[in-house]
């Protein structure tokens, strides 16, 4: 059994990487502090073809596979981590589930901007009340003749305070079944951006508002009945979020590695002292463990969408391991690695907010369990007799 890349993929991840360093390595540092959101360079990484990689030509996108779009993620993190977020954001996360069920007069109206890396999609799907119980959400939609009326609230939607389209998870009617989703755009009259916040990882969200929020029938996405489809799309979004954390992982790695080749103390290189050691060899063995998982993801997606056990499986082991060797990385590297002078401290923070972002690892500890017993296990406390 081969493990390696096969011609085909490794031939692309080269030239992923040849582009990254000639184009990206310039302002890397810059980019992943600066307060606003990389205009420039996304049309830059449109324009070369790392938006919609996974998308069917048809579609305006590149008709490759999830794995390109994983390769594609991780070359580019590993020369300038910020940019590999413009990425994610144009082949995973709502755009995802938004192509893979969007009507063609939908895609046709939207993805153009969408793809061309001049418009952000955010996802609203967290509420006050309802985070990893998402079938509690309360945002309702009803139907008014020809238009739908949104009224409700949601927090936590990454982008958006600089996104122009939202895919937003609402309440048709009582129960699972009740739930789909609508596409709302930024000007629509009764929908408001509250005041931008930000996580601590430095990612910017706004609470959004439904007041009576009226849109056209045409901008429901998936009516009544949609969940189970709209998480099935979600299931992809986590490859993404699982190689970001891989990638920024294995970036800090990378300069931590090259600090314990050069920085002497003692009279000695650092990598010299077997604690060290110990270190880095505890991180490279968690990386690579966490890399076959997700090619196993990302390779079973390829005729279709991957499985929800091996999706989650990918996330908690990527997250898991990119947090654990961006932490040791700045350990390390000591006050360099905790400066801003560095991007490691960049890695740490971006990596941790991916342990609770796209279902957090608790949740997809439970999810692997259910595939373990093959039978689902509710969180909610038993009904009364």
């Amino acid at each position: 059994m081969d493990f390696s890349l096969n011609p085909e993929y490794q031939a692309y991840a080269d030239s992923v990487r040849r582009f990254a360093r000639e184009r990206l390595a310039d302002g890397a540092l810059a980019r992943a502090h600066a307060d606003t959101y990389p205009w420039e360079t996304a049309r830059l990484l449109a324009d070369n073809g790392f938006l919609g990689i996974a998308f069917p030509e048809a579609d305006g996108g590149q008709g490759g596979t999830l794995m390109h779009a994983v390769l594609a993620i991780q070359e580019i993190a590993l020369v300038c981590p910020r940019s590999a977020d413009i990425v994610q954001a144009g082949n995973f996360g709502p755009i995802r589930t938004f192509v893979e069920y969007a009507s063609d007069e939908q895609k046709a109206r939207f993805l153009p901007d969408l793809l061309g890396g001049r418009k952000l999609i955010s996802l609203g799907m967290t509420e006050p009340q309802a985070g990893s119980a998402v079938t509690e959400l309360s945002t309702t939609a009803t139907v008014e003749g020809d238009e739908v009326v949104i009224h409700g609230s949601k927090i936590f939607s990454t982008h958006s305070p600089e996104a122009g389209l939202f895919l937003v998870y609402v309440r048709f009617g009582p129960g699972t079944g009740g739930i789909g989703s609508v596409l709302i755009e930024r000007d629509t009259q009764g929908f408001t951006v509250g005041q931008p916040s930000r996580f601590m990882n430095g990612e910017h969200w706004a609470q959004l508002y439904f007041d009576g929020a009226r849109i056209p029938a045409s901008q429901v996405l998936l009516g009544p009945g949609g969940f189970k489809k709209q998480i099935s799309g979600f299931n992809v979004e986590r490859l993404g979020n699982a190689s970001r954390s891989l990638a920024l992982g294995r970036h800090a790695f990378n300069l931590a590695r090259e600090h314990a080749l050069i920085r002497k103390q003692f009279g000695r290189e650092l990598c010299e002292f077997q604690g060290l050691q110990w270190k880095f060899a505890d991180m490279w063995m968690k990386l690579e463990q966490a890399q076959l998982l997700l090619y196993k993801a990302a390779l079973e997606g390829e005729h279709g969408l991957p499985s929800a056990q091996s999706t989650a499986m990918a996330k908690l082991a990527c997250n898991e391991a990119g947090w654990f060797a961006s932490n040791e990385a700045m350990q390390v590297m000591g006050g360099m690695g905790f400066s801003q002078e560095s991007l490691v401290e960049y890695c740490v923070r971006r990596t941790r907010g991916w342990m609770i972002a796209g279902g957090s690892i608790e949740m997809l500890k439970n999810r692997i369990a259910e595939g373990v017993f093959e039978r689902s296990f509710s969180q909610r406390p038993p009904k009364a007799a």
